[in-house]
This record gives structure tokens, C-alpha cells and sequence, in this order.
């Protein structure tokens, strides 16, 4: 096998296998490096399971907002092996065969940079195998979670996100630190199935700071209805652990200590930047690899290190990092054909104009583009305009006591808007419109006329639009 290739893409998460697909389409050759599963993060340990353990939350919650409806007992165990089942029982062969087929060579190992268009791979039995690219070699090696220092903490073996999407045993007492996305998610997750005793360790004093303020609001009543004891301005000053598996005792800044049969750490991720050679390339190691709208790495000469997803630091999203991963091979395929000419539609415009994000949790939670705080900060001329989703026909047919809250933040000078945040059972599938009107800047007066089905949801455009005056 030749250990020379066009492209070299380090990581086949999402990011790296898209990476890969967009170069061979363009009749580029191309080798794939995965030191752990291919497929990454999402399919495993993040955004599959964690769907797959929200998903039967959600729908108990909405046959509860219907009379006559009844919910059995939950069987955790069929909600564990459905998950299981989604994420293809940790069997990577089918994402291994899907790069072969592309086709892309698929190699197991450490990948890490060792000069100039260099990677080394450091397979299990220790042997190294140096590549050379002759065009690029891409990053996609992905994020880890933070682990704050707080005394105790690290020696309590505390749980990532990957231990609660594969959980196996529910805790009956857990504790959650941190108040974002992964925090809220598994709170609700776990708690409905089994977890009664759950609290939520929050240092700020909201719930998804990041989102509109309104966002966390609602997602609080939840949380208390649900019985989920939400602790806010609390911080965990020393953590205690005597036994790898046994109770948990969390001393905190305000109260008595917090005993827990589980501690599920949720404090963000990091780049996982920290050994990947980036030295050899003349860039700063243990940093996110800062890069230009079409992927590639600042600072390296000759420009051929392009780096996508968590690792650029730019948007630590699945999706965004597939859709870097595509603008990405596509400007390599150019720039090897001697045609790249600073094409628009090679270039990173979503990132900048903020991307979509759902939290599915219930009540679910979705943005695009810039909250109010956030367009304020900018010195935006902005507007706000919000309408109580309850009061639209199609929700309150989705079932009794719906709440919910839309906003939307309208550029006044433009007349265009800069973002849209949705709150509410199902709202997710509201969003991609959003997603088009903002990123596409689509005029209101345009956008007046597209006109939502009756009755559905979505006709929460027209009263937001009503209601700003068109």
C-alpha cells in the first residue's frame, strides 16, 4: 500500500468523513486516520444516544398534554437497547466500510502531524507508519470534555457525557455540574428514567446562559414540574470519593454537603489539541487551530493544513463541522486543480451568521443566528418581537397547557432578521426556516409571503410578523 495520498484526514467523526467524501468526488485520492471509532463522537457517545434516551421523554410528555391518553410503565431496559441499537452496538465496521467505499483508504491509529504535509500513525501494537500528502492534510481530530480544578474531582472518576449516553446502571441520586446544553439534556434524560433524585449544579444564574434569557426560564418550570432540584450561584468546592464506584459527596459553596450515587460533569469541551503535532507545523499546541473562511490553518507555510469542527474552535456543532468539512474539501480539490479564485460559495457564511442549535430537551430549545443580547452587543439596530406560542391554533391542538415562546430579532435598517429562537414541545422542526430567513437574509417583506399551513405551528411566522407590523 502506498503511504503517499492527495489528502490525509486526521479524525473520521463527522467532520473527517465528510472531509474525505468531498475530496474523492472531486478525483482527489485520499487516506482516513481514527485512533478510536469511525463515525466519532456523535454516533457514540454524544448526539445519537443522548437523542435516543431524550426521545422517549419526550413523547411521555406529550401524551401527558393529552386527555385520554395513558402512559404504561417505562421499560428502561428497552429504551437501553434501542440505544444500544442506534448506536450500533459500539460497532464501527458499517462507518468503516462506508470511507472504503467512498473509496478512501481507512487507517487505525493515532494520527499525529510530523512536518510538511507528514502524518504519523501510531497503530495499538505500537508500530508508526509515516504518510505524505501531496496536496493537504486535514484536522478533524474533535474536542474533549473540561474537567475544572476543584479539589477531589478528577480522583472521583466523575462522568463525561460519554459515560451518561452509555449508561448501563440509572443512578438513583445524580448530580449534574453545569447549566448548558449536555447538562440539561442528560438531567432530563436520566431523570425520567430513573434518576429521582436529581439536582443541577448551576455557578451562573440561568439555565443555557448562551440562549435567550427566556429559554432558560421556561426550561427551569420544566425542570420543577419534573421534580429536578435546579441550584443556581452554587459552586463545588471539594469533592469526595473513597470507592472508583461508591457514593459521591459534594461539598458546595452554599449549604450542606450534596451525597450522590453519580456525579455527571457538563462544564464544556475543549479542542483536543494537546498532542497532535501541531509544533511540527509552527503553530501553538493545546489551542484551537485558528483558520480563514475556506478551513485553512493560519500561520503554516505554504498553506497546506486545513483543520474542521471542534478543532478550529469555531462552532462546536456536528452539523456545522459537516458543513466546514464540505466548504473545506472543496477548496482543497480547487486549489489542487490551480482554480481557486476566492469563490463566495467556497467560504464559511454560516458560522458568521450564527448557526442553528437545538437543545432537545422538553421543552425544546432552538436558535439561529444572534440572540437580542448578543445583536445589542454588536451595536446592531435592532428590534425584538416575541409571541406566545400557546396562543397559536396548531399548538394548543398539539395538547393542553401548550407553552412555548418565539422570538425574533429584526435588523431595522435592513429589514432583515438576525435571529430567531423557538421554545416549545416540537419546536425543533420550526427552526430550518429560521435557519433560510437568516442566513439566506431574506427581506420581511418577502418573508411575509410565504404563507404558513393552517393549523400547524409554523403559522407562529405570521404572528411575529403581524406583530412587528407587516
Amino acid at each position: 500500500m502506498s503511504d503517499e495520498f492527495d489528502v490525509i484526514v486526521v479524525g473520521a467523526g463527522p467532520a473527517g468523513e465528510n472531509a474525505a467524501a468531498r475530496v474523492v468526488r472531486g478525483g482527489l485520492s485520499a487516506a482516513v486516520v481514527e485512533e478510536e471509532l469511525a463515525g466519532g463522537e456523535c454516533a457514540y457517545w454524544a448526539c445519537v444516544p443522548s437523542k435516543a434516551l431524550l426521545r422517549p421523554m419526550e413523547l411521555a410528555a406529550e401524551v401527558g398534554r393529552l386527555p385520554g391518553l395513558h402512559l404504561g410503565e417505562t421499560d428502561v431496559g428497552a429504551i437501553l437497547r434501542r440505544r444500544d441499537a442506534m448506536t450500533a452496538n459500539l460497532d464501527d465496521s458499517g462507518q468503516v466500510s462506508w470511507i472504503t467505499d467512498l473509496p478512501a483508504v481507512f487507517l487505525r491509529g493515532r494520527g499525529r502531524l510530523a512536518g510538511p504535509r507528514r502524518v504519523e500513525v501510531t497503530a495499538a501494537d505500537g508500530s508508526v507508519r509515516t504518510l505524505r500528502a501531496r496536496h493537504a492534510v486535514v484536522l478533524a481530530v474533535g474536542s474533549r470534555p473540561v474537567i475544572p480544578p476543584i479539589p477531589g474531582l478528577a480522583e472521583a472518576k466523575p462522568w463525561s457525557s460519554r459515560e451518561a449516553t452509555s449508561v448501563r446502571v440509572v443512578p438513583r441520586r445524580l448530580a449534574v455540574l453545569g447549566g448548558g446544553v449536555v447538562a440539561c439534556e442528560m438531567a432530563q434524560a436520566l431523570h425520567g428514567l430513573g434518576a429521582r433524585e436529581t439536582t443541577v449544579i448551576v455557578r451562573g444564574g440561568a439555565l443555557l446562559e448562551r440562549m435567550e434569557p427566556f429559554a432558560g426560564e421556561l426550561l427551569d418550570a420544566s425542570f420543577a414540574e419534573h421534580g429536578i432540584d435546579v441550584r443556581y450561584r452554587t459552586e463545588i468546592t471539594r469533592v469526595d470519593r473513597r470507592k472508583p464506584d461508591g457514593q459521591v459527596t459534594l461539598h458546595l459553596s452554599e449549604g450542606p454537603p450534596l451525597v450522590a450515587d453519580q456525579l455527571l460533569v457538563a462544564t464544556g469541551r475543549r479542542p483536543a489539541t494537546e498532542d497532535v503535532g501541531l509544533a511540527t507545523a509552527g503553530l501553538p499546541e493545546r489551542r484551537a487551530v485558528e483558520v480563514d473562511d475556506s478551513m485553512r490553518a493560519l500561520g503554516v507555510d505554504e498553506g497546506w493544513l486545513y483543520a474542521v469542527g471542534d478543532v478550529n474552535g469555531r462552532s462546536l456543532l456536528t452539523h456545522m463541522g459537516k458543513y466546514q468539512a464540505r466548504i473545506c474539501g472543496d477548496v482543497i480539490v480547487a486549489r489542487s486543480r490551480g482554480e481557486w479564485d476566492d469563490l463566495p460559495s467556497m467560504r464559511d457564511s454560516a458560522d458568521a451568521a450564527g448557526p442553528p442549535q437545538v437543545v432537545f430537551t422538553d421543552p425544546q430549545v432552538c436558535s439561529v443566528g444572534r440572540t437580542e443580547a448578543a445583536a445589542r452587543r454588536e451595536g446592531l439596530p435592532i428590534r425584538t418581537v416575541d409571541y406566545d406560542m400557546g396562543r397559536v391554533a396548531g399548538a394548543s391542538l398539539l395538547g393542553d397547557g401548550y407553552t412555548g415562546r418565539a422570538r425574533a430579532v429584526v435588523d431595522v435598517e435592513r429589514q432583515i432578521l438576525v435571529g430567531v429562537t423557538f421554545v416549545g414541545p416540537g419546536a425543533a422542526e420550526l427552526l430550518h426556516a429560521a435557519t433560510i430567513a437568516v442566513t439566506a437574509r431574506v427581506p420581511l417583506s418577502e418573508l411575509w409571503h410565504a404563507v404558513p399551513s393552517f393549523p400547524t405551528v409554523s403559522e407562529v411566522w405570521l404572528r411575529l410578523l403581524e406583530t412587528y407590523g407587516l
